[in-house]
């Protein structure tokens, strides 16, 4: 009997063992990828407009990035952010579509690769999909939840697409209920056949409503549609509500949750219709005690310097903090490292894992374009495409001072670097 008690025991240590080692080798992978807010909107970076607790929760236990940079608009952040590439060494696809010699190359298909199940829902944007409602199929996502760009609305009734269908009964529903309530479902389908899951939660918010129909999409209940406060408050809403999931399900500990944006805050947003004509008002914010307006399509801070928190509760220290460059097109490889799998195509993104294990970054440079226009930075100094160099406010977001004649040291050795750097050359 003592025998079989001590086999019994070793039994379910080796288990737990393997269960740990399993956990770590293969944590679930929510990316969250909010639209159109800048770093400003969140408490935790010192927005002092808008309520973001849960936001500033996640970063509170897990780590918070400094220097995370998007490109300007949303379209070349997600070309980015699904191949690892930017834009431009993609040929600049034509806004709202995806190359069909990459559908199979997309980070969907490299979690797949891994075992991952894999789910988007919210914004999507690369093609219409009363056209082509199976893009998000043949890119690689398992099952997907996402608004018909430019056919219908996204927040009050919405337009939304499901595996290559519309959902009527989603006409009665609040949009980013749905998209979020999708991921839970999908999740608990994914537990229940014992695989890790990845999950693109491309959030509607906190985009404008849609203003190309004939006519003006249906406003919220107040009569207007909804302002960026709102829109802000329920963006953090529908993140507390995802990580109050995972908890109740017990999948907090080993699902890396990563939350950043496509772009900067708009510098104004549509309020409501008069006659059906929509009525735009502008966005500002505090920051840190300043007054600053959003800068969505501006290759400066307010349009492209982005929140980035990532939470793992059984790795990340929580209160972390880090400096390091990291910009769209590495989400991609971070992910696939995350899997334990190695990036097997070219890419321009650089994981940035190592630092979620408190260790150095292996970037130096960050890199953002728009039409045609970019430029490579670090934390400090940035250099244009058309040679221009020179230094980012830290105090007044959007400001950029030309360093001209003889430089210090300091702005010698940062000119030289970025003058090294390569980012249309694809690394491996």
């Amino acid at each position: 009997m003592k025998k079989q008690t001590i086999l019994a025991t070793l039994a379910l240590c080796t288990s737990a063992l393997l269960g740990t080692a399993y956990a770590a080798e293969k944590p679930n992978v929510i990316l969250i990828l909010a639209d159109d807010v800048g770093y400003e909107a969140l408490g935790c970076y010192g927005g002092e407009t808008y309520p973001t607790q849960h936001l500033d929760a996640l970063a509170k236990g897990g780590l918070q990035a400094m220097h995370c940079y998007s490109m300007p608009v949303c379209h070349p952040t997600r070309i980015a952010v699904l191949t690892g590439r930017y834009p431009l060494n993609v040929n600049s696809p034509k806004w709202g579509t995806f190359p069909a010699k990459l559908e199979k190359r997309t980070l969907a298909h490299a979690m797949k690769s891994t075992g991952y199940s894999t789910v988007v829902a919210g914004k999507w944007q690369l093609t219409l999909l009363k056209d082509d409602p199976l893009l998000p199929h043949r890119m690689g996502f398992d099952e997907y939840s996402v608004f018909g760009w430019h056919e219908g609305a996204r927040y009050h009734k919405p337009t939304i697409y499901e595996n290559g269908k519309v959902n009527a009964a989603a006409k009665q529903k609040f949009g980013p209920d749905v998209y979020r309530e999708f991921i839970e479902s999908f999740i608990d389908k994914s537990v229940k056949t014992d695989k890790p899951f990845f999950a693109f939660y491309s959030m509607a918010l906190c985009h404008d409503v849609t203003d190309d129909l004939d006519k003006p999409v249906p406003v919220s209940p107040s009569g207007k549609y909804l302002s960026y406060a709102e829109m802000v408050a329920e963006m953090d809403r529908q993140v507390g509500l995802l990580n109050a999931f995972l908890d109740k399900k017990k999948l907090r500990e080993n699902t890396v949750v990563i939350f950043t944006t496509d772009n900067g805050t708009p510098s104004r947003m549509y309020s409501h219709h008069v006659n059906g004509r929509l009525v735009k008002v502008p966005i500002f914010s505090q920051l840190n005690g300043g007054r600053i307006q959003g800068g969505k399509g501006r290759l400066d801070d307010t349009g492209t310097r982005v929140p980035l928190i990532v939470n793992w509760p059984s790795v990340i220290k929580p209160g972390s903090r880090t400096d390091a460059l990291i910009d769209m097109a590495d989400f991609f490889p971070t992910s696939v490292q995350l899997a334990g799998a190695k990036v097997d195509q070219p890419t321009d993104g650089i994981s940035f894992l190592p630092v979620l294990h408190g260790k150095s970054p292996k970037r130096i440079w960050a890199y953002s374009e728009h039409r045609g226009k970019w430029w490579v930075r670090d934390q400090r100094y940035k250099l244009h495409h058309d040679g221009k160099f020179v230094e980012v406010s830290q105090a007044v977001p959007g400001k950029e001072t030309e360093i001209k004649g003889k430089r210090t040291a300091e702005q010698q050795r940062a000119f030289k670097k970025l003058k090294a750097a390569k980012p249309h050359a694809a690394r491996r």
